[in-house]
């Protein structure tokens, strides 16, 4: 199963189930007088929230399966100093805009590509680029789920 991206930008992941090797403890006693109970299914699937614990590294694997042949990712220095400046913009946007935030992107490949480094470090990474972004753009630095919200909603951009 694929990870699905909502339009909110939470993500339905697939849970690998947990493997149960029994054991002679394990072994139950069944009355054949009680009620046959239907099996209790374990959840197949989880909902993440930007920000939540796993969100950046789920992130980073949907992106990855939009494009599976992509190389591996690298941030080149121009790229980065783009990409800063479009999560800025996003940001700033009082509608929160992010197509033209891309239009104004002078090499959208580069910009896409020092995002999904960023995703690909996980969560310090992305506190370390919001912390950079502030920096460079001014204003406080984001928080950490606001970033990957933006990121995600950007490379949805770049890629269509």
């Amino acid at each position: 199963m694929d990870i699905v991206r909502n339009p909110d930008g939470t993500l339905v992941v697939p849970i690998v189930p947990e493997r149960h090797h029994a054991t002679d403890a394990d072994e139950v006693v069944v009355d054949p007088s009680a009620e046959p109970r239907p099996k209790e299914d374990a959840p197949t699937t989880r909902l993440l929230h930007p920000g939540e614990g796993g969100y950046d590294e789920a992130l980073a694997e949907w992106d990855y399966q939009q494009n599976p042949d992509r190389a591996p990712v690298v941030s080149t220095a121009s790229g980065r100093q783009e990409a800063m400046t479009l999560v800025h913009a996003v940001a700033e946007s009082p509608t929160h805009e992010v197509a033209p935030a891309v239009k104004a992107v002078h090499d959208p490949e580069a910009s896409g590509e020092a995002l999904r480094h960023v995703l690909v470090g996980g969560v310090h990474s992305v506190e370390d680029f919001a912390a950079q972004v502030a920096e460079a753009e001014g204003g406080e630095p984001l928080s950490a789920h606001e970033t990957t919200k933006i990121i995600g909603e950007v490379l949805t951009a770049l890629d269509s």
